[in-house]
């Protein structure tokens, strides 16, 4: 994971004497694999290993968008391993609700092709791969739904500004998370992936008071 949000945190964490773990998922950035071979249920098995193999102790941890849905299924696996969250856009059910949102037409098309090119201006080709198996089986881990069995403290952080993940998810989130310490930070003039130097000065530092809160 060498996105500026992870390599920001990681340098904030050394300076503080705070152990840290960045990773990619499977298929994603440095890691091997492919994506035509994932799943959220691969992505959150992922996690869970990353979670159990390399860290000790209660964890505080950091998702973005994807990142974010998955961190949500770690806490409700491990809630002993679990200190606290921070989701920055979290991208929870977006992409089963965005294509249940589609034509049926397109739905149709989309299946007997058997992937999505779902639009982004994140990519050079201007879209993203999905798989329709990734689709199907992300529906079995939708959060959005029903109450979340999540009670560590909870940040997140989202941008007015954000064209791929709806800040409204961050509010619907807040609501089923049953934790009564959770905090909802809106940024203006932020952006999906929230890494101009004012955002990340904003994650920062709510990881930070997060540290200081549970060291007292």
């Amino acid at each position: 994971m060498n996105g500026i949000k992870a390599l920001a945190l990681e340098d904030f964490c050394k300076s503080v004497g705070h152990a840290f773990v960045r990773f990619d998922y499977r298929g994603c950035g440095s890691s091997e694999g492919s994506v035509k071979e994932c799943t959220l249920g691969k992505w959150r098995k992922d996690v869970l290993s990353v979670l159990d193999e390399l860290t000790e102790g209660p964890q505080i941890l950091v998702g973005s968008s994807l990142g974010g849905w998955l961190m949500l299924h770690a806490a409700i696996a491990r809630p002993e391993r679990i200190a606290a969250l921070v989701g920055i856009a979290v991208g929870a059910d977006h992409i089963v609700s965005t294509f249940q949102q589609l034509p049926v037409e397109a739905k149709k098309e989309i299946e007997e092709k058997g992937e999505w090119k779902l639009p982004t201006k994140h990519s050079e080709e201007g879209f993203y791969t999905v798989p329709y198996e990734l689709i199907q089986e992300a529906e079995n881990h939708c959060v959005l739904s029903s109450p979340l069995p999540i009670k560590c403290p909870v940040r997140l952080i989202h941008g007015l500004k954000d064209e791929d993940i709806p800040w409204q998810i961050s509010m619907k989130l807040a609501e089923n998370i049953v934790s009564g310490d959770v905090d909802i930070i809106l940024r203006k003039s932020g952006q999906h992936r929230m890494k101009e130097k004012d955002d990340i000065k904003v994650i920062v530092y709510t990881v930070e008071d997060l540290i200081e809160q549970l060291s007292t």
